[in-house]
């Protein structure tokens, strides 16, 4: 990797975070704003690492009742049953629906844990400066930003929900404490990720610092 390559921060460039106008500001200036939307303009994103580790933590610290707690309740006149995500899996593979089983895991199980995983190694990497594969890791983050608009709680509790339960005989139907922890661990994953900066990756191959 060619660590000579001018960067656009360097050049004196900075993109609008609002409306991605690329604008010329002075390194000297403490506050300029953008000539478009009258955003003010910065090199990279103010805090990005702090606030992106707060999301985080937040959402390890929610994922945990997300999964210990009820998800939904639902009974009937016959029986009356409270899911926990992962009961609710083993329920549906128990019960012959393999395929939806499989899809809840992946969706509600594994790719929160796998989110959480990334955007921790991406901001550890990012505090240790390191120069290690910038290419594919910027690639990952690009993944992280496609995965979270696709992030639609209510498919998979409604999924959840038609698999666990017959509608001939349904009684009751409740969401429960871990739809809320749930919610806000894919809310704040997606936050997490628009916080963070991908630039902040590729900082440490210039010989110039970039602040701001």
């Amino acid at each position: 990797m060619n660590s000579g390559i001018p960067s656009a921060a360097s050049n004196g460039l900075c993109s609008c975070h609002v409306c991605r106008l690329v604008s010329r500001r002075s390194r000297f200036s403490r506050r300029e704003h953008c000539p478009r939307c009258g955003a003010t303009l910065h090199f990279r994103k103010p805090r990005s690492v702090e606030r992106c580790w707060a999301l985080v933590i937040a959402s390890y610290i929610l994922y945990i009742p997300a999964n210990l707690l009820v998800m939904m309740e639902t009974g009937s006149l016959i029986n009356y049953r409270k899911d926990t995500i992962v009961s609710g899996v083993v329920h549906l593979w128990k019960t012959g629906s393999w395929m939806i089983a499989v899809i809840v895991f992946i969706a509600s199980v594994a790719i929160p844990v796998l989110k959480l995983f990334s955007l921790t190694f991406l901001l550890i990497s990012v505090q240790r400066r390191s120069t290690w594969r910038p290419r594919q890791r910027t690639r990952l983050f690009r993944l992280l930003e496609a995965v979270g608009r696709w992030s639609m709680l209510d498919i998979y509790v409604v999924t959840l929900l038609a698999a666990l339960v017959q509608l001939g005989s349904l009684a009751v139907v409740k969401a429960g404490p871990a739809a809320v922890a749930f919610g806000a661990v894919v809310i704040l994953t997606m936050f997490a990720t628009m916080q963070f900066d991908p630039r902040l990756i590729w900082d440490p191959l210039q010989k110039e610092e970039i602040h701001d």
